[in-house]
């Protein structure tokens, strides 16, 4: 699964690496929880946009915002079926920005808390799925992550891994005129091991209330 990530690049940066118009106007955040706002890139006439939504999807015919809460991810495996995400699947996909994520392994009884990003530290993207839900004059933007069988790296740690997609794919995957699901499955596949580093951090992340670049230091 994906409960908490990072993102701590510049704008500049950011909008670099997603080809955007504009740097987005973000701060570094260290400790990102579910239904927070989240920084996603999708695909509008203007070309790639930076839009903030709320991290947990609610879907459209939903009349309960806090079902959010439960659909901070969607399994890869089933998202083409489920009727909260099928929909988006095929006309509603997004990049989740991002430069690391955490996860917790159990050891001896105890959740360690570990640090997951890419060897070179660069920002990267989650596939998500986002959604717009509320009546008129109340609508709200949400989104969820896709997750994924857990790599080499991350099998020692936990079953599951967010899909990270590959730079080559973000068209791909962005491309408003692609709505069958068969066309973007291939791309939701585990992320190469060589290309990731994890490494334990203090517990401090388990608090939403903490963040700080701190979080991401090595024990």
């Amino acid at each position: 699964m994906c409960g908490r990530f990072t993102l701590s690049q510049s704008p500049e940066a950011i909008a670099e690496a997603f080809a955007l118009t504009a740097p987005p106007a973000v701060e570094p955040r260290y400790n990102i929880a579910p239904t927070q706002d989240v920084l996603t890139v999708r695909a509008t006439a203007e070309g790639r946009s930076a839009i903030a939504v709320r991290w947990g999807l609610v879907p459209s015919w939903s009349k309960d915002p806090a079902i959010g809460a439960r659909m901070i991810n969607a399994r890869a495996e089933t998202v083409a079926e489920k009727p909260s995400f099928r929909s988006a699947l095929r006309s509603r996909r997004c990049l989740v920005v991002a430069d690391g994520f955490y996860e917790w392994k159990k050891v001896e009884g105890k959740k360690q808390p570990y640090h997951i990003r890419l060897v070179d530290s660069e920002v990267f993207a989650f596939a998500g799925l986002w959604e717009r839900s509320g009546k008129a004059g109340e609508e709200l933007e949400t989104c969820t992550i896709i997750t994924t069988a857990a790599n080499e790296l991350m099998i020692g740690i936990h079953e599951r891994m967010p899909v990270i997609l590959e730079t080559a794919d973000y068209e791909r995957w962005l491309d408003p005129g692609e709505q069958q699901a068969e066309a973007v499955l291939p791309l939701l596949h585990p992320y190469s091991s060589s290309k990731m580093v994890a490494f334990p951090v203090s517990t401090l992340v388990n608090s939403p209330s903490q963040d700080k670049p701190e979080l991401i230091n090595s024990l």
